[in-house]
């Protein structure tokens, strides 16, 4: 299997089911109505925040990927516009499943040759390392995703 498809396959995974961990986005948000995921437990950012931080950087990759000059910035990583009803969660989550499919489909078209290409600029590393982190990133909050939803279970 060429190493684009196989990171563009542990993306699909993240998101969408059969990884190693069998804990995935799409079946950790099931369930979830919009004060769940609004809802802040102390200075914790909500559910609601990390699914939107987890997907900036998902954007920020793709419009490299369609050839557009990098262009993000931590500190707006987390500015998710406030979910204040149902249908602003469900438009959260369905700008997340497009943008997911999306990135699987330029990843998957990479070639491999350009996984060692600069992805930006020498400070970011190269196009692999940049996949392979924004991989590692989404799996450290689908931790803290999962850790919410205990707690929101338990009532804390």
């Amino acid at each position: 299997m060429a190493t684009s498809a196989l990171i563009a396959k542990h993306i699909k995974e993240f998101y969408f089911g059969g990884n190693w961990t069998a804990v995935n986005l799409k079946d950790s948000l099931g369930g979830l109505n919009w004060e769940q995921a609004a809802h802040r437990q102390g200075d914790l950012h909500s559910i609601a925040e990390l699914v939107y931080h987890i997907n900036y950087f998902v954007r920020v990759v793709i419009r490299v990927l369609e050839g557009i000059p990098l262009e993000g910035k931590d500190a707006e990583s987390f500015n998710c516009p406030p979910i204040q009803n149902e249908n602003d969660w469900k438009e959260l989550k369905k700008n997340t499943w497009k943008d997911a499919e999306e990135f699987i489909k330029l990843v998957q078209q990479l070639p491999d040759d350009q996984l060692s290409a600069l992805l930006a600029d020498e400070k970011y590393g190269s196009y692999e390392r940049n996949l392979m982190g924004i991989i590692e990133h989404c799996h450290y909050h689908l931790g803290q995703i999962v850790l919410l939803r205990k707690l929101l279970k338990k009532g804390i």
